[in-house]
């Protein structure tokens, strides 16, 4: 039977009105039982098998584990948050604050993370007490059909509405459109270019920005570390995600050391003239990123390339020689080819870091390897980014990690860099309305001299 939106939102819409106004500890409860299902091996398998077998992309092992990871991260960010009725109370002002639900909510997914991304908003819209429905990307439907079928089976066992998560089971772009549209508020998890589709549909939304990661490298570091811990992010499910690093900038005094331990971790760094067909593998008309490379191995890569490598090849490795769409190698590439850059002044590669940003992956999140605080206040200063990953594998602390605090998610914003709403990890705190409820208290008008005391001691009345 062919899906019907129409239908699909009126029976998330009769969901969402039941739990509309639930007490915390029945919506905790649904939660828990959403996400013990999601957690299971068997369902993990089932799921990661799913993702694997219908994009063609990615790592089974690496799926599976990711969806646990996020499973748990996204749940424990949640432990005691409060998200039902009043959430805030300030008595000497005269206000309370009250967390509302949106509503439906339309979860629009990318073939990349077709599973884990329904894992973390999924938890998130119904620890906030809105229903969703899933707009899968078309080479990986069943998998996300799937991950919302089992996530069901969790809310029919402790009584809860089923129609709180469902998904379009076949997908279109005008299906898509027309579930944005007739939902009161969007998440889109994709490309670069998919917020201005969302917000054609005319609701409020979430929407992500591109990645393209440069990880900054100084003398100060332990060099067999560092490149282990660059490997390690780098081939996590063959480079899938946006959190995944695009280049490596090392300064110039360790830049020989790097690159041995580089490729000691398995990296192969190409020479002139497998550098250009490896250019002509990735963008073969010159700027649009060849779909056949994404997230495929590095061997496979090559070998597309005609690029001889050892078979053990986990990444390869590509110099960096321009900023901008003259050298695609300085932007996103979503597979496990690093590019390379060299520096010898900190300020000077801030700067190129922030042009490289500016030509891919503006509002996104950058890398820095250093034992100098100063370098890493800078950087943050300076980088127009959401997130600054220091001295970690940066696609295992970006969007959430048990080395790192920021908030498990698989939705990055990033900001008004990138055209999104939010520069934050997308989480439950972003499927709220507030309504905050004001009482009368002592006049706190102030004086003039409050005000502008200090101003008229450096400048006078005049």
């Amino acid at each position: 039977m062919e899906d019907n939106v129409k239908e699909l939102v009126e029976r998330a819409r009769k969901a969402f009105e039941t739990v509309e106004f639930w007490p915390q500890e029945k919506v905790d409860e649904m939660v828990l039982a959403v996400a013990w299902e999601l957690q299971k091996e068997e369902n993990r398998a089932a799921m990661a098998k799913a993702a694997v077998e219908g994009s063609g992309i990615g790592v089974y092992e690496d799926k599976k584990n990711k969806i646990l990871t996020k499973t748990w991260g996204t749940l424990y960010d949640q432990l005691g948050v409060k998200t039902c009725g009043v959430i805030e109370e300030i008595p000497e002002k005269g206000l309370k604050k009250l967390a509302k639900p949106y509503g439906v909510v339309a979860n629009v997914v990318p073939c990349t993370n077709p599973e884990s991304t329904i894992c973390c908003v999924g938890l998130s819209t119904l620890k906030t007490r809105n229903a969703m429905i899933v707009s899968p990307h078309p080479r990986t439907e069943y998998a996300s059909y799937l991950t919302c079928e089992i996530a069901r089976r969790g809310l029919k066992k402790v009584g809860a509405p089923e129609d709180l998560i469902q998904c379009i089971r076949h997908t279109s772009h005008a299906k898509t459109s027309e579930l944005m549209s007739a939902c009161d508020f969007a998440v889109a998890t994709g490309g670069a270019a998919l917020h201005k589709v969302v917000y054609q549909a005319g609701v409020p939304a979430h929407t992500v920005g591109a990645g393209n990661v440069v990880s900054i490298v100084d003398e100060t570091i332990d060099i067999p570390a560092t490149a282990h811990k660059i490997k390690i992010s780098k081939i996590a499910n063959n480079a899938a995600s946006c959190s995944s690093e695009n280049a490596v900038a090392i300064y110039e005094g360790i830049y020989d050391q790097m690159i041995a331990a580089l490729k000691a971790e398995n990296g192969y760094l190409c020479n002139t003239e497998e550098r250009e067909k490896l250019r002509k593998t990735l963008w073969p008309d010159g700027h649009t990123l060849n779909r056949d490379i994404v997230a495929n191995s590095a061997v496979n890569i090559a070998k597309l390339a005609g690029i001889d490598v050892p078979p053990t090849t986990q990444f390869i490795m590509a110099i960096a020689e321009k900023v901008g769409p003259e050298d695609r190698f300085s932007g996103e590439k979503l597979s496990p080819v690093l590019s390379v850059w060299k520096w010898s002044d900190f300020d000077e590669m801030v700067q190129r870091a922030r042009r490289i940003l500016k030509f891919s992956g503006e509002g996104h999140s950058i890398s820095i390897h250093t034992k100098r605080q100063e370098r890493i206040d800078k950087l943050a200063v300076y980088a127009n980014v959401g997130r600054v990953i220091c001295n970690m594998p940066h696609s295992h602390a970006n969007s959430g990690g048990w080395t790192s605090c920021l908030p498990f998610t698989d939705t990055l914003g990033g900001g008004s860099w990138a055209g999104n709403m939010t520069s934050e990890n997308v989480c439950w705190k972003h499927f709220l309305n507030y309504t905050w409820v004001s009482q009368p208290v002592k006049d706190y008008k102030p004086t003039e001299e409050q005000l502008f005391g200090t101003y008229w001691k450096k400048w006078g009345k005049d």
